[in-house]
């Protein structure tokens, strides 16, 4: 299954073994019910496949566990059967938006069996085809519009089938500091690691890095070498290959670029950290081992990335070595986002000797973390919601009450209900408590304008706004635990 790969590849970097701790599988989501049929048929034949794939991925995961990192998988497509693509079928939203060919997922349910047929035999006869992304943007907090490829319905299928394959490999490789669009790992595993890191190592001194327009100048052909690190499937190549050059359609117009990989595809977030696996981690833990003689810590999300250090001079030093280090891949650091501050445990205290204000703060993954006290004086980091965020946030918020000016308030009450409360979800973290209340309250207000436009008699008043938001809006209330409850539950070492 398996061979060597020649010592001469110019991919080879230092590596270190993958995080046991964190050795988790990619997991098969629950698939939906579908077309009418026999209960308990369509019941066995959903358990019998999903036990089917299960078996070979725990294969494939195994013997990645168990190889040599130098040897390569030779045989791989053969694990992307019809199962494992009417897994990833039933893994991807129902209501998600129409690629290039307006197929929706209803639609391809219909023959869902012949369908899949059609697909999973023109992939291995090579005579598949993927077709252009469909342009859209989204507005950034910031301002600027955000490009996404929306891919069309078959290519999301073969990508999530091949990328569920990929995953049972490179969880075994990846690091225990990368965090992204990994199976079992979330934005507030990341948060949580880093704040341990920090209130118990000699952090204190943060590189707040951000690599400028990472998708979009990845570079395609060290991409390829690197996925030829591990994968010697050529099969599994070609497919990569396939998705890179698929294009992208924006006015009439299909571009092909040299560069990047499509933000928004189901394959991207794998390749960007394989990508940067290579480019980056093993580089940095190689660093962490060889060159810092103090403390130095690392969480990375996707191409988003903090770095802690004991002593200035190093932190100095690596970011003067990243900015070479990425250079030599095509990657460049954001002049402006990127920088080095003085923050942690000790942070106030040493620029209050200097005369300076207060420990500068950074932000990561929607909050700001900032250097603080606790009630009994020990030092605690605060996460508070980035208000740029909120902002943009209330402002989709407010343009949607508009265009449902006009139900009746149950409707609206549910419609907020479900939107405070996906909110809340996410933001609601311990220190966070005040941010959740102004989410709330500028909720309240922006309905009370609503319902006030709606005839020329101002009928609500913040005395019934409060009853209103009472019957129908959720209190706000911390959801998460404590960093160091979590990570005590998640690491037990």
């Amino acid at each position: 299954m398996m061979h060597e790969r020649g010592k001469s590849d110019p991919a080879v970097v230092a590596r270190k073994p993958a995080n046991k701790a964190e050795q988790s599988a990619a997991e098969l989501a629950e698939r939906r019910v579908g077309t009418k049929r026999n209960a308990s048929q369509y019941d066995t034949h959903r358990t019998l496949s999903r036990a089917s794939v299960t078996h070979g991925l725990e294969r494939i995961r195994q013997t990645a566990r168990e190889k040599k990192k130098e040897e390569r998988f030779t045989a791989l497509l053969h694990h992307v059967g019809t199962e494992l693509l009417e897994t990833a079928f039933f893994a991807l939203k129902e209501h998600a938006a129409a690629g290039v060919d307006g197929l929706r997922w209803r639609d391809y349910e219909q023959n869902l069996e012949g369908n899949l047929a059609d697909l999973h035999a023109r992939v291995h006869r090579g005579a598949y085809r993927p077709l252009p992304s469909r342009r859209v943007y989204i507005p950034k907090p910031d301002g600027r519009q955000r490009p996404l490829a929306v891919a069309a319905l078959e290519d999301k299928i073969v990508q999530r089938a091949v990328a569920t394959v990929l995953n049972a490999i490179y969880e075994e490789e990846f690091l225990g500091f990368s965090y992204g669009f990994r199976p079992r790992r979330s934005a507030h595993d990341a948060q949580d690691a880093l704040v341990v890191a920090i209130e118990r190592r000699k952090v204190n001194f943060i590189v707040d890095a951000d690599i400028r327009a990472f998708f979009d100048t990845v570079n395609q052909d060290w991409l390829i070498r690197f996925v030829e690190h591990r994968i010697g499937d050529p099969r599994i190549v070609r497919l990569i290959r396939k998705w890179l050059r698929a294009g992208v359609l924006e006015d009439g117009i299909v571009g092909i670029s040299e560069t990047g990989t499509a933000q928004g595809a189901v394959i991207s977030p794998l390749l960007a950290n394989i990508y940067l696996h290579y480019a980056l981690d093993l580089w940095a833990e190689r660093y962490r081992r060889r060159e810092a003689t103090g403390d130095m810590i690392i969480v990375r999300y996707a191409d988003d990335f903090i770095v802690g250090f004991e002593h200035e001079a190093e932190a100095r030093r690596f970011l003067d070595a990243l900015r070479e280090r990425l250079g030599k891949f095509d990657l460049t650091l954001h002049p402006e986002k990127t920088r080095l501050i003085e923050f942690g445990r000790h942070a106030d205290e040493s620029r209050r000797r200097r005369g300076l204000g207060k420990p500068e703060t950074f932000s990561f993954l929607g909050f700001t973390f900032i250097c603080s006290k606790s009630r009994s004086g020990k030092f605690l980091i605060k996460r508070k919601t980035r208000r740029d965020r909120m902002r943009v946030k209330l402002q989709a918020i407010k343009q949607e009450l508009r265009r449902r000016m006009h139900q009746p308030i149950p409707i609206q009450g549910k419609w907020l209900a479900q939107v405070v409360r996906g909110y809340y979800n996410y933001h609601a973290v311990p220190t966070n408590y005040c941010a959740l209340v102004d989410f709330r309250d500028s909720i309240v207000s922006r309905w009370m304008q609503v319902l006030n436009r709606r005839s020329q008699r101002r009928s609500f008043w913040r005395w019934n706004m409060r009853k209103l938001a009472q019957e129908w809006l959720p209190t706000p209330s911390i959801l998460h635990p404590w960093p160091n409850q979590r990570q005590a539950v998640r690491h037990s070492r």
